[in-house]
């Protein structure tokens, strides 16, 4: 609506939006464990195997989580990006079979599951 000569029509004041310094850093992506589950169908040689295989653990290491999968029935391998974590997983069900034990059918299993609290 046109005012009239020497009205004044007062204008709202706009800010411009500013960005928070804590809204520039990138967000951290969610964090996911690689679950290997025990089985009797493979040995301990072929779980270290594996390990040093797809995951670059040291012998020692290996030992140890093969350790806990048979002992506990499970054992956490790797903590990454869901994304990594994902491949992860594909990667020990395509393994293969353990060679040392007649009659085993494949790989192992390994699930994933979200962080806690994440």
């Amino acid at each position: 609506m046109a005012g009239l000569p020497g009205d004044s029509v007062e204008q709202p004041v706009v800010e411009p939006v500013r960005r928070r310094r804590q809204d520039a850093r990138p967000k951290r992506q969610p964090r996911y464990h690689v679950i290997l589950w025990n089985d009797d169908d493979h040995t301990y040689a072929y779980v270290i195997a594996m390990l040093m295989s797809l995951f670059g653990h040291p012998t020692e290491k290996g030992y140890q989580m093969a350790l806990e999968v048979d002992t506990r029935g499970r054992v956490i391998v790797l903590t990454t990006t869901r994304e990594h974590a994902e491949l992860k997983r594909d990667q020990i069900h395509a393994y293969g079979k353990d060679d040392l034990i007649d009659g085993c059918l494949g790989s192992m299993w390994a699930t994933i599951e979200a962080m806690p609290g994440e």
